[in-house]
């Protein structure tokens, strides 16, 4: 299987989106990351056996609902045209000096 960068799957993305009749309003698209959020929450909670599910609910795949939350992120960060590897290099750097010493006894 191919290995995809941050830039590939923006790109792939927003080739999609391009067939799908283009991206939707922002605060729709923070309601579909909070959905995908809320159902990654539900798989853990099941998996962690904090809140067991129906036997009416299906199971899904932890990795899925981590992979369609960022599909959602990605969705964003297209119509804002921001570059996920640029930012996520620079939220690294911002980790590594303000967490540095933080979790050490």
């Amino acid at each position: 299987m191919k290995e995809y960068t941050i830039k590939d799957l923006q790109d792939q993305v927003d080739e999609l989106i391009k067939t799908m009749n283009g991206y939707w309003p922002p605060l729709a698209m923070l309601a579909s990351v909070t959905e995908e959020l809320g159902e990654l929450a539900r798989e853990i909670n099941a998996l962690e056996k904090i809140k067991t599910k129906k036997s009416t609910e299906i199971e899904k795949n932890i990795g899925e609902e981590l992979a369609d939350l960022f599909f959602s992120l990605i969705c964003i960060a297209n119509f804002y045209k921001k570059d996920l590897n640029l930012e996520f290099k620079q939220v690294l750097e911002k980790y590594k000096k303000r967490d540095k010493n933080r979790f050490l006894d």
